[in-house]
């Protein structure tokens, strides 16, 4: 009798369990009420997906719209499949991963290669209707065309009837059309099928934005544009300028000056006066090669990048030699209440810094703050529109914020130190100061280097502290920038972007590349040279 060969019954339990496991998984995930709660929540994804697909096509962004309807498609088809557990959890973080950070840092990448800015914001055939509605007069024998304002989809439209009877249709940046569908009440279109009619009411709510529509009369917009001063009868206006887009030039009728386009990104005259509003043109290299060959950019670039390394060195190294200072200290076992005297050092972290920014700058102002009233006797010290005075306040002001940091990071790194290694040298015979700098020292530097490091980085770019007590001040007037004394790169950076009348969001993003480089540039070298600590573990 032979007895029947054995087999292995470790793949078939294996897939008895795996396939156990996935029925408990997909009864876990089941269920109306689940299911209910997964259609609803797509279901609202969906409909902002359509009304985003909605803007975008009017628009005519298709690759975004593109983008829009592929990543819609694919997170219904993930989360309306049995399994795909991971991407179910992966799927919305990567979204935002993509939305808030990739697209942003890409974006900025491209920004730093163009004009964008104040005056220079838009397509050019934004700015020409800029520019032709910025110099608009009403024609003194302009017929009279009566009006009546309609809305759809939350868009304002003027339905015209013309003077010889005909009836148009048309909006901001859309020219009239004829339509033929409109409901007529003695000779006058009153409404249009798939259109709300606005009301008397309704044109007085809105009637500051009824009279700032301009509806082009044809697709030339030479020829004037309709402009409603009651929202019942419209006229004509016609401009002081004549666009020849053949051509490429704007012509003002009033002095007979020709602009035309150069490449700029703005009609320009031979004088090289400029109309603005431009619009926004690729520029290559052009913002960093400002940056550095322009010297009322030049000077001022490297006055801030100098104060930034010395504030962001200076910074690190006068936090870190005053925790330290009070870690050794405290961590004396002869010294009593120590616990106590450890909460108070560190009351300054448990406060916001902006907040505590903003304390200090009310306590150093020179007319009435606490220093110069209480303390001084009624001194007037400009602690913060002196130069070198604003920068010595701001090194202060980052030490009160910042030791009760290093203060705990080395108190830790010190009781982390075996007391062998200390009794060991003492027997040796070596001095208390010998015994920190050729033991403690290396070994504390081993624990805290990359956090030494890590807060470098962070005062290379402590906008907070910056922005709250000085606001870069005091201002340097002599500037082709916003920029002051106190300013580094980043509220440099910042101001340039978004203070004051003339932004400039192209250079701004090239100072915010160079400053990716170097604060990448001195990570690795740091990191590199921290390797060698490593040794003395």
């Amino acid at each position: 009798m032979t007895t029947p060969p054995e087999t292995d019954p470790g793949p078939l339990r294996q897939s008895a369990r795996s396939k156990r496991a996935t029925r408990i998984a997909d009864a876990a995930s089941g269920g109306w009420k689940v299911v209910a709660v997964k259609i609803l929540g797509l279901g609202i994804v969906d409909a902002i997906a359509i009304y985003a697909l909605f803007v975008l096509v009017r628009s005519e962004s298709w690759l975004v719209a593109g983008l829009v309807v592929a990543v819609t498609l694919l997170v219904n088809w993930i989360y309306f499949s049995r399994g795909k557990l991971p991407a179910k959890y992966l799927a919305p973080g990567l979204i935002f991963l993509a939305i808030f950070q990739i697209f942003v840092l890409l974006y900025s990448g491209y920004i730093a290669f163009t004009n964008y800015g104040t005056g220079h914001n838009s397509t050019k055939e934004d700015a020409v209707n800029a520019l032709l509605l910025s110099s608009q007069n009403r024609v003194d024998d302009s017929p009279t065309y009566q009006l009546t304002v309609v809305e759809q989809l939350g868009e304002l439209s003027f339905l015209v009837t013309e003077p010889d009877g005909s009836v148009s249709l048309g909006g901001e940046e859309r020219p009239l059309t004829e339509v033929r569908n409109a409901q007529l009440e003695g000779g006058v279109a009153v409404g249009l099928d798939g259109y709300t009619t606005l009301g008397f009411q309704d044109i007085l709510a809105q009637q500051s934005a009824i009279a700032s529509i301009s509806v082009p009369l044809t697709d030339d917009p030479n020829d004037g544009m309709l402009r409603t001063p009651d929202g019942s009868s419209a006229f004509l206006y016609t401009s002081s300028l004549e666009y020849d887009e053949t051509a490429g030039t704007m012509r003002d009728t009033n002095t007979g000056i020709t602009y035309s386009d150069i490449g700029t990104g703005a009609f320009t005259a031979d004088s090289g006066q400029e109309l603005l509003p431009g619009w926004k043109i690729e520029v290559g290299l052009d913002n960093f090669v400002r940056a550095f060959s322009e010297e009322s950019i030049r000077g001022p670039l490297i006055s801030v990048t100098v104060w930034t390394f010395a504030f962001a060195f200076l910074s690190v190294f006068t936090t870190f030699a005053l925790g330290l200072f009070l870690a050794i200290v405290f961590n004396d076992k002869r010294m009593k209440s120590r616990k106590y005297y450890r909460i108070i050092m560190i009351l300054p972290y448990a406060f916001p810094g902006f907040l505590s920014a903003l304390v200090w700058a009310g306590m150093m102002n020179q007319e009435f703050g606490f220093i110069n009233t209480v303390l001084l006797g009624g001194a007037e010290v400009p602690w913060l529109t002196n130069e070198w005075l604003a920068k010595g306040s701001v090194l202060f002001v980052n030490l009160w914020l910042g030791f009760p940091y290093m203060f705990l990071v080395t108190t830790g790194a010190l009781q982390a130190i075996p007391e062998e290694l200390t009794e060991a040298a003492t027997v040796d015979g070596a001095k208390p100061w010998a015994i920190f700098r050729f033991v403690k020292l290396p070994l504390l530097l081993v624990s805290v280097a990359p956090l030494l490091i890590s807060s470098f980085a962070f005062n290379f770019n402590n906008f907070n502290l910056i922005y709250m007590l000085t606001n870069g001040g005091p201002r340097d007037v002599s500037a082709g920038v916003n920029v002051g004394a106190t300013d580094i790169l980043i509220s440099m950076v910042y101001k340039v972007a978004f203070v004051g009348a003339n932004r400039d969001y192209g250079l701004a993003s090239a100072f915010a590349i160079i400053i990716f480089i170097l604060v990448a540039g001195i990570a690795i070298i740091s990191f590199r040279r921290t390797k060698s600590l490593e040794e003395l573990n």
